[in-house]
């Protein structure tokens, strides 16, 4: 039996005959094999068959999931043991969707033994306030490893790409002593280098005008309906690493009917997204309203919309404040959505309207967000990176 994920049969690996009978025979299940003509499984490719056929096939053993069931601890663990991690977080998904297994997110037993990803944290803030108190410490565990995780493999990325739009925006030709950046003066001056003298002529200095606290504002407003939670989270993590750059004020507001201001809490990601109330309905423009007052500095602000966009309020609000915020000078951004997955669902005529505005509407993949963020900061053309990294933006009407 493999140990280690990484140890786990590749089902996409041969192409032999028995090979490929071998991965029908995984695909159909037994009942599948109707002529028995791909012959009987044994051994490891037993217990996978048996997990597969537990989850995705007909018959009495989709039952055998079910809360009080023991099986559902060995199923787990069988998972673990013979599929590569993406495989088993795809697994769990499924079970918790597709078997309505939302109750044992409540048990501290089951938390111990799933493989914690994003759509399980996802499940975990939606159910912040049915989960019980002597559960309440492992699900936040388990949130926290997620976050952490996923904050270590983005926050380099993130606070490179802010960092360096800020330098580009205040580099200056005329610093103040204090303010010279001497490693660029010094290859910006070489042909002035005097080897009898052994030094650098500056004829011109490079440096940056005074940096200050709040040089920026960012400003994430967050769709918290149930259909956006992986954005709600990832947006969670983004806010938390954006806070730490001091060059940058970042504030965070979460809506659905009503809106929240959760700025307070971006120190900590966790409470911030168990502060959040996912699911329920949205009111974009109340949320728009809300981030307008805002707005202090209208050209020094980068506003990102995440929401995809279906609009239970007032329609004609909701435009009307996304254009002024527009020609205030703001740097209206709309994400559709913030997540690893393809294609969202979102309302096409909405999107479309707010392309028509001059927002660009486009979903984004956590991976490309850094660099979006860098490039809305610059007030370069968002058009033409979304070109370079083949995005897809709405269009206009």
């Amino acid at each position: 039996m493999a140990s280690d994920p990484k140890d786990a049969k590749d089902l996409t690996v041969g192409t032999t005959p028995d090979e490929r009978s071998r991965r029908w025979r995984l695909v159909l299940g037994e009942e599948g094999n109707t002529d028995a003509v791909l012959g009987k499984l044994g051994g490891d490719d037993r217990v996978m068959d048996e997990a597969l056929g537990a989850l995705y096939r007909g018959g009495d053993r989709k039952g055998s999931l079910g809360a009080s069931s023991p099986y559902l601890a060995r199923w787990l663990g069988d998972i673990r043991n013979y599929f590569p991690r993406p495989a088993v977080q795809m697994m769990q998904k499924d079970a918790i969707e597709k078997l309505r297994l939302h109750e044992l997110l409540l048990e501290p037993e089951f938390l111990d033994a799933v493989e914690p990803d994003i759509h399980l944290v996802a499940n975990l803030v939606s159910m912040a306030r049915l989960i019980p108190s002597e559960t309440k410490e492992t699900a936040r565990r388990v949130v926290r490893d997620v976050v952490t995780e996923v904050e270590r493999r983005l926050r380099d990325k993130t606070v490179s790409a802010v960092r360096g739009a800020i330098d580009r925006a205040t580099r200056s030709r005329r610093p103040r002593a204090s303010e010279i950046d001497w490693d660029r003066t010094i290859r910006k001056n070489l042909r002035n280098w005097l080897p009898e003298h052994g030094v650098v002529v500056p004829e011109t200095l490079i440096g940056h005008g005074r940096k200050r606290t709040g040089l920026y504002d960012i400003v994430l407003c967050v769709d918290q309906s149930g259909s956006m939670a992986n954005s709600v989270v990832y947006a969670g993590i983004f806010g938390a690493v954006l806070a730490s750059i001091r060059a940058a004020r970042t504030r965070m507001v979460v809506f659905d009917t009503e809106v929240a201001d959760l700025t307070d809490d971006l120190d900590d990601p966790v409470d911030l997204l168990f502060g959040c109330q996912l699911g329920g309905g949205t009111d974009i423009a109340r949320a728009l309203g809300y981030c307008t007052s805002l707005v202090e500095r209208p050209t020094k602000t980068t506003l990102v919309l995440i929401t995809d966009l279906y609009e239970g309020g007032d329609r004609k609000k909701m435009l009307k404040r996304a254009a002024g915020l527009v020609a205030s000078g703001v740097n209206v951004v709309c994400l559709l959505a913030l997540c690893d997955e393809g294609a969202p669902a979102y309302d096409a005529t909405n999107a479309a309207a707010f392309a028509s505005l001059g927002i660009p509407t486009f979903a984004c993949t956590p991976d490309l967000f850094p660099d979006l963020i860098a490039t809305a900061l610059s007030r370069r053309d968002i058009p033409a990176w979304a070109a370079r990294n083949e995005v897809q933006l709405q269009r206009g009407e």
